[in-house]
This record gives C-alpha cells, structure tokens and sequence, in this order.
C-alpha cells in the first residue's frame, strides 16, 4: 500500500499545531507528513496500523510518529462513535528543528534525540507514564506562547526517560514510495501561501491543481482534514496575529492587510479561530489596541 504524503496545516504564530478530534474517522487514511507526530488517545478503541505494525489501540495510549512513517486509526463501530460521543483523541504535530536546527545538538539533547530516533518506528507508551504525559499534553492545549514550547520539551523529556517504550515497525521496515499527490497539495498549498492576502476564489485555486472545484473540494479535505475555507481562514488568522503582536497596524489595517473583505467577518473569524476578540487577543499579550 503506497502511503499518501500529506501537508500539514501551520500557523505563524506558532512553532506546531496542537488539535483535538471528536470524530473518528479523521485518521483513518494511510498517509505519512514530514511532521512528527504525538497523538494521545482518550475516548475509543480500535486497531492502528504504522508502517508494517498492525496493533490494537485503548484509552490512555500514547503513539510517537517519526516524519514520514506511514500510519492511521481506525475506530471500532465509527458510526456508533460518532453519535455517543465516544471518540476523543487530541493530536500533536512539529518537525524536529521547530525550536532550532542545531538544538538536538545540546548534550543536554541527548536523549531526546535518541527519542527521536526511536520514533522513526513508533513508539507505543501504556501505564502511569502515558497517564503523565497525558495531562501534559491537555496543559499544551491551554496554554499560549512560550509556555507551550516548555510544556512540550517536558514531553519529549518524560518519554525520553520512560522504560517502558515499545517500538512498533520492524527494524528493517523502509517506508516505500509516496504518491504523486504529495506534489501537487504542495502546490496548493504554496499558492495559497503566497496569495492569502489577496481575494483568492476557489476556483482560482483549483486551477492550480488542475481539477474542477467540486473534485478539488473533496481532495483538499482529503489531503488536509479541512475545507479549503477553513484553511485559508486559519491561515489568514495566523498571519493577523503574527501582525498584531507586531503592533505596527491598527486592527482593521491587518483586517485587510489579511485578505479580508470586511471588518464583521474578521472579527468572527478571529475570535472563532482563536477563542478571543482581536482587543482580547492583544491584552492578553501586553499590547495596546492602536
């Protein structure tokens, strides 16, 4: 089975993406990405399948990712799970120099870095020390800004540490060759990049991917997890808050110095996207709304 590389969503104003899913579908592509992933399992049971490793999964599991190792979930009665509410994982994604290119350098790397390595096969972590990381990792998901990092370099730490870390693919597993598509949703993606600051249609999108807005629809959800709107919105956002944080411009300068075509609409994408009102999201980082 050939793994489909897939794009990641970021945003400038942080160094990795922390999610929680409520569905349980949302991981059950096999796909592989140049990020690492933690993903911590908290609600359903199933069977996941990295690399060459085939291995059930139950609540409390946490699963290390190295980059490109091919994996996903799939839930036990989807449908059911759906309904009652019974799947919740929340999900972690960063590459390896996202505090720096030389970091793992440090002696005081050591281990992590050795963690790392270890990851390029999957790690598997049960018991007290998964319970640990686990309630770390819901920490990460309220915080904000350099807390985060820490939070997270406390992770990396703490499985580091742990003796009881299973690897799941074989060692002589090798990932094999990834689909063409990778190319093209980063191509895609690229463009949107380059172009969010402008009024950007979907059709002038799906243009670059060379295929109709209704099938460049279904693909881009697909290859991201998001529609094509809610990703430019969370790009747009992103962008608005690396802005504001600069505090050169005044709110509804960056409101369409981000490619929004009102004032309203910004707004509540802002606060939707963050959880805080633009006035909110400044005061809480010591700034002064212009």
């Amino acid at each position: 089975m050939i793994a489909q590389r897939i794009m990641i969503p970021t945003m400038a104003s942080a160094s990795f993406t922390i999610r929680k899913d409520m569905k349980p579908n949302n991981h059950n592509k096999w796909h592989c990405h140049e990020e690492m992933e933690i993903i911590c399992i908290h609600k359903g049971t199933g069977m996941q399948y990295i690399g060459d490793s085939t291995t059930s999964f139950l609540p409390g599991d946490i699963v290390f990712i190295g980059p490109n190792l091919p994996h996903y979930w799939r839930y036990n009665h989807d449908d059911e799970m759906v309904s009652n509410g019974t799947a919740y994982s929340t999900v972690l994604h960063f590459k390896q120099d996202f505090i720096g290119q030389t970091w793992l350098e440090l002696p005081e790397a050591k281990a992590v870095k050795a963690l790392f390595i270890k990851a390029n096969r999957g790690i598997l972590l049960r018991g007290d020390g998964a319970t640990m990381i686990s309630n770390t990792i819901e920490k990460i998901d309220q915080e904000e800004g350099f807390k985060r990092i820490v939070l997270l370099l406390n992770c990396l730490q703490a499985m580091a540490n742990g003796n009881k870390l299973k690897t799941l693919t074989s060692a002589g597993f090798r990932p094999i060759a990834i689909r063409i598509e990778g190319n093209r949703i980063n191509t895609v993606y690229n463009y949107i990049l380059q172009n969010f600051r402008n009024a950007l249609s979907l059709d002038e999108v799906a243009s670059v991917a060379d295929l109709s807005a209704n099938s460049f629809c279904r693909y881009f959800k697909s290859a991201t997890g998001k529609t094509f709107g809610r990703f430019l919105q969370d790009v747009r956002i992103g962008y608005a808050c690396r802005l504001m944080l600069d505090n050169k411009l005044s709110v509804k300068q960056i409101c369409y110095s981000c490619g929004f075509k009102n004032y309203t609409s910004f707004h509540e994408a802002f606060k939707a996207n963050t959880g805080k009102t633009p006035k909110a999201y400044l005061a809480q980082h010591g700034e002064n709304l212009v």
